[in-house]
């Protein structure tokens, strides 16, 4: 007759968590584990090896413009479903509670470094940043402000491209962003496209590729079609670090590659230079 009872795993009740989740963040490039709070301090860059995380408009916002410059502009337009696309609005009304966004683009005037400027920060977290007639429109709108303000425009893009639900009434927002850039360059006014992981589909053949200077973040995706697609209609193997920012300034479609936290001085250098101002 034994004197200790045998205990199974059940009787240990419920596993007791031994630190809150979301503290930290496992890097997809390097595998480090890395704490919430200094990757957020750090701009949601890697500090082991780089890696740039998607980041929200929000926080690139804070990151780039002077402190309280930043006022948005056309924050109430909203999406509707025009073509009768089965689940579409209830998708969108799921991702503006999710995000705090009413759609997948933040627009408005800010300052950088004393510089007057216009700003569209795109932000993947809302329907993979899919370029509807919303998106579309606020881009073009903030286009034209710059143009009619004499003021340079700068574009941040981070898409899955085209947004199916709107079928040509997305296509057709590819035309009108490049219109209003064509008139925004007939004042001679600058344009800066900043490509960031990851800028696919309609918005790379569009407005994305349109930039007078066209800069990237280390390693962000540019391409149309993504990788597999192209390879299965090419029938080629691909070269290494295709559709890489690298690769992409290699073969001339980007001018600069410049690390997150050096964006801000880099933008206001370039500006001033593209403004002639001191």
């Amino acid at each position: 007759m034994g004197f200790f009872k045998k205990r199974n795993v059940n009787d240990l009740g419920e596993k007791k968590r031994d630190m809150p989740e979301g503290l930290w963040t496992k890097c997809p490039s390097c595998n480090e584990s890395l704490f919430e709070q200094a990757l957020a301090k750090n701009l949601r860059v890697c500090t082991s090896c780089g890696y740039h995380f998607t980041i929200a408009s929000d926080e690139r916002i804070v990151s780039l413009v002077d402190e309280g410059s930043f006022v948005e502009m056309d924050q109430h337009l909203d999406s509707v479903n025009a073509l009768g696309f089965k689940g579409y609005l209830d998708k969108v009304k799921a991702y503006q509670a999710k995000t705090g966004l009413t759609e997948a683009v933040v627009t408005g005037r800010a300052i950088i470094e004393g510089i007057p400027v216009l700003v569209a920060i795109m932000d993947f977290r809302f329907l993979g940043a899919s370029m509807g007639s919303v998106v579309g429109e606020k881009i073009t709108r903030a286009i034209e402000a710059a143009t009619a303000e004499r003021k340079p425009v700068i574009v941040f893009s981070a898409s899955g491209g085209a947004r199916m639900h709107e079928g040509i009434l997305s296509l057709m927002q590819m035309a009108k962003t490049s219109g209003a850039l064509a008139r925004h360059s007939e004042a001679r006014l600058p344009y800066i496209s900043v490509l960031t992981h990851p800028t696919t589909g309609g918005v790379t053949a569009s407005f994305a590729t349109l930039g007078d200077l066209i800069i990237a973040e280390p390693k962000c995706m540019i391409g149309f079609a993504g990788p597999r697609v192209v390879k299965e209609t090419t029938h080629a193997d691909l070269p290494p670090g295709f559709q890489t920012a690298e690769f992409m300034m290699q073969h001339g479609l980007v001018d600069m590659i410049v690390d997150r936290k050096e964006m801000r001085a880099t933008l206001a250098r370039v500006l001033r230079y593209m403004i002639g101002a001191k």
